[in-house]
């Protein structure tokens, strides 16, 4: 059924709720997003949205998602979203046929990513430039004009790609309404008065469709941060101030932005107008459960078609584990998560969790794998390079030189951030800095990493996390690119001398994969023990992850230099180094001698 017509139907009987999903980027994490729709299902949402990446680059997964969710016997009312600029000609025409024929109604048309640098080696359509092009085209079509249901996005911070006046933005947004969109969805946002006064504002213009905020519940401090950056979020000075004393603490955190979130949808339903949220749910279910809860605003109507959903069996392999971040997980030296295999016997046994524990705390960008959330570095399927112009600390690198200077000036805080880390370097990598600066200095470039921890309290400010009167435990890894000659070498090392201590992984972009851990291995490097729980064991690093990592890792050199134009030199440095350079990742086991993975790795035989 069409959005509108349901928001018709509903009149002013009650709000009503929309929660929107990414297609994750693991088989597993496909079949368990499936698994976790079919759960929060049941909170009877009005529909649900499935996104799409950056030039049509989740396509398949997206049409695949849309198409189950629209189905017999899920039966959920589903808005994909269709992004129109950078896209190759005719996918458009081949996508709306798709659509049509799952017998989805509803789409919510977007600009999406403009392109970067003039990026003249993808084709692009002439008829798409803007929204606005992908209403009018649907519309003009008679076997799609009557077929479909048409959102646009609305800005109330202003649009993330320019620096338009808001009325300006507002007569864009109505040229979108008056070209045949049938209702409005928002940017996230968090400054509840301005979004307040842009609503009045959208309504003086004359534009009369449903308004629907978009609201992301804080999960995680640092994807608060990254997303809020990355979609140009007015962030209120009150809650900067509320979050910082409990940034470091994920249990808190994550019950802050239950309580805000509920705070933001009072203070919007109260002023009247709006009717229907739409929740960013990062493919993650407790946080929307608890404030629909807090809000009281859950239950599912009698008769409701998605009551069937409750009944329906968890697709096989659903388990989870207990994801925690260490602090170098939201930093350039940033983790990888998983742990130790288990048979399917025991599944939700011992140190593995049910997979309703998966939301405890955050995934981050290295998540367990089989996790909805895997991979929710950028949820839109972008580079992971803010849409902006080329950060003026990362220089005008035209040569490797200049980018080991940049990497050098990071880890010495004489830059806040790198194409790899939005922050400045953490605490607990400060730690192992003068190993991390000989690394570079190298010519290996540091992307990730943590030191070797033994038994400290996990109320420790640099190395702590998780609950209170527990003790946490690290084994050192390290990760890098360097060029093919130094692989090699680090791998012929490793097999003389590593002596059953030191597992590795290394890749390059063209998808030449090499290690020594066996089989379906996963080292777990970051646990925890806590009273009255299982062990949490929280940052891994597994083939499957790995793999993810570095498919993103070689796109983020592509997407940096994607912001220069064609043929300068720049660009032509940046991607010979995602040509040729190799990513490494070295794990030592011996996580009692802090000083292990280095003196292993800084050995003559490797050029030290």
């Amino acid at each position: 059924m069409k959005l509108s017509e349901k928001i018709s139907a509903r009149g002013q009987s009650r709000p009503f709720y929309t929660f929107e999903f990414f297609p994750p980027r693991t088989n597993q994490g496909f079949e368990n997003l499936v698994a976790r729709i079919s759960r929060l299902a049941t909170l009877d949402p009005l529909a649900i949205s499935v996104t799409w990446g950056a030039g049509g680059s989740t396509k398949d997964r997206s049409l695949e998602l849309a198409g189950i969710t629209q189905s017999h016997p899920y039966n959920l009312d589903t808005i994909l979203h269709l992004t129109c600029t950078n896209m190759q000609e005719g996918l458009i025409d081949d996508v709306l046929k798709s659509v049509k024929d799952k017998g989805i109604e509803n789409l919510l048309a977007l600009r999406g990513d403009p392109p970067r640098g003039k990026e003249e080696w993808i084709p692009s359509d002439p008829r798409f430039t803007h929204a606005v092009d992908l209403v009018r085209y649907i519309r003009s079509v008679p076997e799609y004009s009557s077929h479909f249901c048409i959102g646009v996005a609305g800005y109330p911070d202003g649009h993330p790609d320019t620096s338009l006046d808001e009325e300006v933005e507002i007569a864009n947004l109505k040229a979108k309404v008056d070209a045949g969109a049938d209702f409005i969805i928002t940017q996230l946002f968090y400054d509840v008065e301005q979004f307040i006064r842009w609503v009045k504002k959208v309504r003086e213009a004359g534009i009369t469709v449903p308004i629907i905020p978009g609201v992301m519940p804080i999960q995680t401090y640092a994807t608060f941060a990254r997303l809020t950056k990355l979609c140009g979020t007015t962030v209120p000075q009150d809650l900067e101030e509320a979050l910082k004393p409990l940034k470091h603490d994920d249990r808190l955190v994550k019950d802050f932005g239950v309580e805000y979130a509920i705070d933001m949808i009072q203070k919007i339903h109260a002023a009247g107008d709006i009717q229907g949220f739409h929740f960013c749910t990062l493919n993650l279910e407790k946080s929307v459960q608890r404030v629909l809860e807090g809000l009281r605003w859950t239950g599912v109507s009698q008769g409701s078609p998605n009551k069937l959903i409750a009944d329906l069996p968890a697709p096989l392999g659903e388990s989870g584990l207990l994801i925690t971040p260490t602090s170098a997980a939201s930093t350039a030296t940033s983790g990888l998560v998983s742990l130790t295999n288990k048979s399917k016997t025991e599944q939700g046994k011992g140190e593995l969790n049910n997979a309703a524990t998966w939301d405890d705390f955050p995934n981050g960008r290295f998540g367990d794998f089989k996790s909805p959330a895997f991979g929710n570095q950028d949820p839109w399927g972008g580079s992971g390079i803010a849409r902006s112009d080329v950060n003026p600390d990362w220089g005008n690198p035209k040569s490797c030189e200049d980018l080991t200077r940049m990497f050098t000036n990071y880890l010495e805080s004489q830059i806040a951030t790198t194409p790899f880390s939005d922050g400045p370097l953490c605490p607990e990598s400060v730690t192992i800095l003068p190993q991390l600066k000989k690394l570079t200095e190298r010519g290996w470039w540091t992307v990730g990493s943590q030191p070797a921890v033994d038994a400290v309290s996990s109320a420790d400010p640099i190395f702590g996390w998780g609950p209170r009167s527990g003790w946490v435990f690290q084994k050192a890894f390290v990760e890098f690119f360097c060029d093919k000659k130094d692989a090699d070498a680090i791998e012929k090392y490793i097999a003389d001398n590593g002596k059953g201590w030191v597992h590795y992984f290394m890749a390059n972009d063209k998808g030449d994969l090499r290690g020594n851990v066996p089989g379906e291995g996963r080292n777990a490097v970051t646990w925890g023990i806590f009273p009255g729980s299982e062990i949490a064991q929280s940052t891994i690093i597994e083939r499957e992850s790995f793999i993810t990592w570095k498919e993103e890792a070689f796109s983020t050199w592509r997407g940096w230099a994607s912001l220069y134009p064609p043929g300068s030199q720049e660009r032509h440095v940046l991607e010979t180094v995602a040509n040729e350079r190799w990513l490494v990742s070295i794990i030592h086991h011996d996580y009692r001698e802090p000083d292990s993975l280095w003196t292993f790795v800084f050995d003559k035989e490797l050029g030290f």
